[in-house]
């Protein structure tokens, strides 16, 4: 298998200095001084958009109050895993922690019109090797996926655990008995001798802080609490009939608005699309799974895929490998590949290599920005619409309906590129350019608490560990750990997430690997009769040093880009930065966790007896 590479303007015909300007301007007009502050957290008026759950109602229970080995806070993948590999090391006595009304995590939540997974499924899918079971297509709908977390949970017996509709209120460490007491707004009181943290990264609506956005008297909601009560249709049956007679609006062009905007603009009267940064968008080949490919795969395949797709996306291919995903996600890899191939593989240094891979940067960008200029028609709305950045700089997607719903009578892209967002909200609908266009719905795609503030995005009210210590003033300036899992002053809490460790490009795998490597710590203190386990302060500053030294710093990079979750809106060096990892790469990580685990001293970890 493997692909070929793709087609790109010749290197001789992409003016890279030229580019560079062009791309600094197009950062700074975007750059907001106000940062994360310009988007606000959910309570108030605002809070239903996080709390309520459109999808299933909640049932009236009795308050829980028990004791267990290990609170599992989070039921979507990060969760699931982590409880999966609980299972594994022995460990019977956890539970689910979610307030969702199911497993599922993202794929609960999000339910909106067209959704999909925009990576390719059988990376993106874990275990599937464990369950037997095959996503229907490349990229699954998230009814499949939502439905495979269920599947998961009921294969390895975790839903008759799981508590659900139940938001943590508080998390204290309580060092007279050596266990966590979590309290939640049930009334439910849990005293855990382990708690995990598995919040996940796509939990928290982001709302853009509006000014005015209190007066709107029309509808409002965030595409991760779609209204199909308003707009007509059903989760997996986006005929959006009821929008016939009305007037919507839909802000951001990101990977959730992508999928949606087309749905929007097939039944709504009039859709305006307000735009600040456009997205890549290349196109979307989704065939279904060949059955003679899955008949014939042999064991350890979908291992082999996620590693081919982590060097390609994250690192390079070996010479002579094939590229097994072939999408937007690998194309500069596969091209650069392709290119060293017919020279020989010559001999680069690591500068000659950079540079090469920069140039083919360009190159694809290129491509991309005349794909707008294929299926747009307005001149307006082709260059609004051209990502002037690197690639990575936002979110790869992928489409084949987005660009042609701008030749749509119905439809109008409003740019708001240069007052960096919508200027006001009234009473009737949205203000940008000095001109009120009046709504009767405004559709939030803004996204989600990604690389922002910790207790922006766990959203859980007090975490205090030894001392009432709060997690949130221990990791003001960003994570301090051991392996990216544990925290010293926090006994027997881990963390699964972008935390300081290992980066894999399919992040159900790299959160997977989180939840087992805190499985064997739990289980081997377990086993030792040990009533806590924390990391020293000296083994912490030590792999923290470590850490920094060895990570590979992409401060230039980030300057060059536009503002988006990625930076947290334009800063270099965000403490909570995505792309932050081991520098020697995900296999050098996962071979230090695999030598730690193997010597079986617990090495740099405080056992309480």
């Amino acid at each position: 298998m493997g692909c070929e590479p793709t087609r790109t303007p010749p290197a001789d015909q992409v003016d890279i200095a030229a580019l560079r300007r062009r791309y600094a301007a197009e950062r700074d007009k975007r750059l907001n001084s106000e940062g994360e502050a310009q988007y606000v957290r959910v309570s108030g008026d605002f809070n239903d958009l996080y709390v309520s759950d459109p999808h299933l109602p909640v049932v009236p229970r009795l308050p829980v109050h028990e004791e267990l080995d290990v609170a599992v806070l989070g039921a979507g993948f990060g969760g699931i895993l982590a409880s999966y590999y609980l299972t594994k090391a022995g460990i019977g006595s956890f539970r689910n922690i979610d307030h969702a009304g199911d497993f599922g995590g993202v794929w609960y939540w999000n339910r909106y019109p067209g959704v999909q997974c925009d990576n390719d499924s059988y990376c993106y899918l874990p275990l599937l090797e464990e369950t037997g079971f095959m996503p229907s297509k490349k990229f699954a709908d998230g009814a499949e996926i939502y439905g495979y977390c269920k599947v998961i949970a009921d294969r390895f017996g975790l839903t008759e655990r799981a508590l659900f509709h139940t938001l943590i209120t508080s998390i204290k460490w309580e060092e007279s008995d050596q266990r966590w007491l979590i309290e939640t707004n049930r009334g439910d009181r849990i005293r855990a001798r382990f708690v995990i943290m598995a919040a996940g990264v796509l939990n928290m609506p982001k709302l853009p802080g509006i000014h005015g956005i209190d007066s709107f008297k029309g509808k409002m909601f965030h595409t991760a609490r779609w209204d199909y009560d308003y707009t007509g249709g059903a989760p997996g049956n986006p005929a959006l009939d009821k929008l016939g007679d009305k007037t919507v609006a839909i802000v951001g062009t990101g990977a959730t608005a992508i999928q949606a905007i087309p749905h929007l603009a097939r039944h709504a009267k009039l859709l305006y699309v307000i735009q600040r940064t456009p997205s890549t968008v290349d196109e979307r080949p989704n065939p279904p799974t060949d059955d003679g490919w899955a008949k014939v795969l042999q064991p350890g395949w979908q291992a082999e895929r996620r590693a081919n797709f982590h060097r390609a996306a994250m690192e390079f291919f070996a010479p002579g490998e094939p590229d097994l995903i072939c999408d937007i996600w690998t194309e500069i890899s596969r091209n650069l590949a392709a290119e060293l191939a017919a020279e020989g593989w010559p001999a680069l240094t690591p500068e000659e290599f950079m540079a090469r891979r920069e140039r083919v940067d360009f190159q694809v960008m290129e491509r991309l920005r005349g794909r707008v200029e294929e299926l747009v028609d307005d001149p307006a709305d082709v260059e609004a619409l051209k990502p002037w950045y690197r690639y990575q700089c936002k979110r790869p997607l992928s489409s084949d309906d987005f660009y042609p719903v701008f030749n749509r009578d119905n439809v109008e892209l409003i740019d708001v590129s240069t007052t960096k967002g919508v200027e006001r909200m009234t009473e009737h609908g949205f203000v940008a350019g000095g001109k009120e266009y009046p709504i009767d719905c405004m559709v939030l795609a803004s996204g989600f608490e990604v690389t922002s503030d910790l207790e922006r995005r766990w959203g859980i009210g007090a975490v205090q560990g030894r001392d009432g210590k709060s997690i949130y003033d221990h990791w003001r300036n960003g994570p301090k750990t051991l392996h990216g899992v544990m925290t010293h002053g926090f006994p027997n809490m881990f963390f699964i997430g972008y935390i300081q460790g290992g980066l894999m490009a399919s992040v159900t795998e790299q959160f997977g690997r989180q939840g087992e490597h805190a499985a064997y710590i739990i289980a081997e203190t377990m086993m030792r009769g040990a009533k806590a386990v924390e990391p020293s302060q000296a083994a912490q500053d030590e792999y923290v040093k470590t850490f920094q030294e060895l990570e590979i710093d992409q401060s230039a990079f980030q300057r060059e880009c536009t503002p988006s979750y990625f930076t947290n809106e334009g800063v270099v060096k965000a403490p909570w930065a995505l792309f932050r990892q081991w520098g020697p790469g995900w296999d050098a990580f996962m071979k230090m966790l695999a030598d730690w685990r193997d010597k079986g001293d617990m090495a740099g970890m405080e056992i309480t007896s």
